[in-house]
């Protein structure tokens, strides 16, 4: 086996399966990692608050939250960057005018533009989020990631007002009409170079796994990058490994054929 040091995971569709529940090939996939003192965090276009209990149950300590923009290696934060207040305003008018619905993510809540939709209840059960409330203007200058909801592919265009951002699909079944926002020098793979440099570890020495096209940098930012077998085919071309799916021991099966899990 290399000496590798560090491993990010995905969580949905990467770790958690529809049903919220994970392989306890994954669990014990991570707990082998560990134990042979590799690093393993969370990398997630999730808020932190919303994944305490999974990190938990893992025994992870470390995290790239908000699809790069907050990243955390055992308590030290290492990324923290909120979206301009401007941008944010921009995105609230745009959703607004034609219908659509945003969720806003600071470090504490999920700020929906409305509660009364039934694309943000969907959106709602599909990530199981507890801490939802009201967008309110107050918290503009708080949000460090978005998702934009209920919009049709060529309706991605209207937000495109600043070419330092663009728009990733998000990879669960039922929700093909939402959009992580992207920022071109904040997102996993950036998080994950910072991370890197602060733990003085080569690119080499780190895995990744993923399976939607917010994990694109990400997977590009490390020596062994596996998509997985249920990711968006245009992954594949930003990895160089695949693995099995989600609900196929992907995880454990990736890590087994590098030699990091017997």
């Amino acid at each position: 086996m290399a000496d590798y040091k560090a491993l990010f995971l995905d969580i949905d569709g990467t770790i958690l399966k529809l049903d919220h529940t994970y392989e306890e090939t994954t669990k014990q996939a991570i707990l082998q990692a560990q134990s042979k003192g590799i690093q393993v965090f969370l990398a997630t276009g999730r808020p932190l608050h919303e994944i305490a209990d999974l990190a938990e149950e893992l025994n992870v300590d470390s995290f790239i939250g908000y699809n790069g923009a907050l990243a955390k290696y055992q308590g030290e934060t290492i990324v923290d960057e909120p979206m301009s207040r401007e941008i944010v305003l921009d995105f609230v008018a745009i959703a607004k005018k034609h219908g659509h619905e945003i969720v806003l993510y600071t470090s504490e809540k999920n700020y929906f533009t409305s509660m009364d939709s039934p694309h943000v209840d969907l959106f709602i059960d599909k990530f199981q989020t507890k801490y939802n409330e009201l967008f309110t203007t107050d918290v503009a200058d708080q949000i460090l990631g978005a998702t934009l909801i209920n919009l049709k592919p060529e309706e991605v265009e209207l937000y495109e007002i600043d070419s330092s951002y663009h728009f990733s699909q998000v990879n669960v079944d039922g929700l093909r009409h939402c959009y992580d926002v992207i920022r071109d020098t904040v997102n996993k793979g950036e998080a994950v170079k910072k991370t890197l440099h602060v733990m003085n570890i080569e690119k080499e020495a780190a895995i990744a796994f993923g399976d939607g096209m917010n994990d694109k940098e990400m997977l590009s930012a490390v020596g062994k990058g596996f998509a997985m077998g249920n990711a968006n085919p245009d992954l594949f071309a930003y990895g160089n490994r695949k693995t099995t799916a989600v609900t196929d021991s992907g995880v454990y099966n990736g890590l087994k054929s590098i030699g990091v899990v017997d």
